[in-house]
């Protein structure tokens, strides 16, 4: 971001504290960051940092990362609660007196919050997360707090050696491509921010060995699995009390959002029958206790980014309340059902291939 930055002819100073400037420099040689408007400062120390400002006068400032500077004559260590705040206080002084723009880089606890004293989020414009799972090339820039703009836009990137690039259309990524019909998969189309994105749900039931049954997820929320598995017993019939369950989606994607429970519910059914879902279909919607399923947001924009990527068949709730969807959109037909149980029927995932033992 500084390079491009800098070849804009807009002069950028990187200060790391994290690592030497030989480590940083032989990693802006790989990634071709290298650029005569880009200065690069190894520094902890706000004086001589607030001094390399003064030298470079840059447009934009970076600084690797807040919790490695120090200022003197402040009590408390590099990264404790009064540091931080000090020194994040005197980089939005030289922000407003210079008008340049400070790009502040700080650690995050394993469960995404900022580290350390969360008074640094107060005191900046905007708060960007770089998130991705640490076995996946993917990678989101999603806003938490903005000042100036909507909090609900995120960015896709691929992390290469070379790299961080631009991913336009990431559906390919988190959906499989298939030689022929497979069972316990089916595609859900989930929300982030504004963006629909497409991801596969996969499954797999089989008989346990042991006296507990596992229940494993990846990438999906093991209570909405739970809750799932329960509506499926008690409203479709299907007994998996004594069935190993695993649960995963495709590329490292996360699906958390109740929009991706009946694609879950499918995926299941779909292999405890050793049923394969139909090609072409997306499955939207929420699955309530009583079996029902309840309609989400964003349903025709999801129903609209299906179709853009070549699916035939949506199926979506039926719900009275709200706008319904369109019974077809650019030649993709859109099936309404009430509840899952209904679902499983118009999908004939009810007709197993061959007898599973309970």
């Amino acid at each position: 971001m500084a390079a491009r930055t800098a070849e804009r002819g807009q002069r950028t100073l990187y200060v790391t504290g994290e690592e030497s400037a030989a480590q940083v420099r032989m990693r802006a040689d790989r990634t071709d960051a290298v650029h005569d408007e880009l200065f690069l400062a190894a520094e902890t120390d706000l004086g001589a940092l607030l001094t390399h400002v003064e030298d470079v006068r840059p447009r934009l400032l970076v600084v690797d990362s807040v919790q490695t500077i120090g200022a003197s004559g402040v009590d408390g260590v590099p990264g404790g609660v009064t540091q931080v705040k000090e020194v994040a206080a005197a980089l939005v002084r030289v922000a407003k007196t210079r008008d340049i723009t400070v790009v502040l880089v700080g650690h995050v606890t394993k469960d995404g919050s900022i580290a350390g004293p969360r008074v640094l989020e107060h005191l900046v414009d905007v708060v960007l997360h770089f998130e991705g799972e640490r076995n996946s090339r993917f990678r989101m820039v999603r806003a938490v707090k903005n000042r100036f703009g909507p909090v609900d836009e995120v960015g896709c990137f691929d992390l290469g050696s070379e790299g961080i690039t631009a991913v336009h259309d990431p559906t390919g990524i988190f959906v499989e491509r298939h030689h022929g019909r497979v069972a316990g998969t089916c595609v859900a189309v989930t929300m982030e921010g504004r963006r629909p994105l497409l991801a596969e749900v996969q499954s797999l039931v089989a008989k346990s060995p042991q006296d507990r049954p596992r229940r494993t997820t990846s990438g999906v929320d093991s209570s909405r699995l739970a809750m799932v598995l329960a509506v499926l017993q008690q409203h479709v019939g299907i007994q998996l009390h004594q069935q190993d369950v695993f649960a995963s989606t495709v590329g490292g994607a996360k699906v958390t959002e109740p929009a991706a429970d009946l694609a879950l519910a499918i995926s299941l059914v779909s292999s405890h029958y050793l049923s394969p879902t139909p090609a072409g279909v997306v499955a939207i919607g929420e699955i309530g206790l009583s079996g029902e399923l309840r309609r989400v947001r964003d349903v025709q924009q999801r129903v609209a980014e299906a179709a853009r990527l070549g699916f035939k068949m949506a199926l979506v709730p039926a719900e009275s309340s709200g706008p319904r969807p369109p019974r077809s959109v650019d030649g993709m037909r859109v099936v309404e059902a009430p509840d899952v149980a209904s679902a499983v029927r118009l999908l004939q995932l009810d007709r197993p291939l061959r007898v599973v033992d309970a």
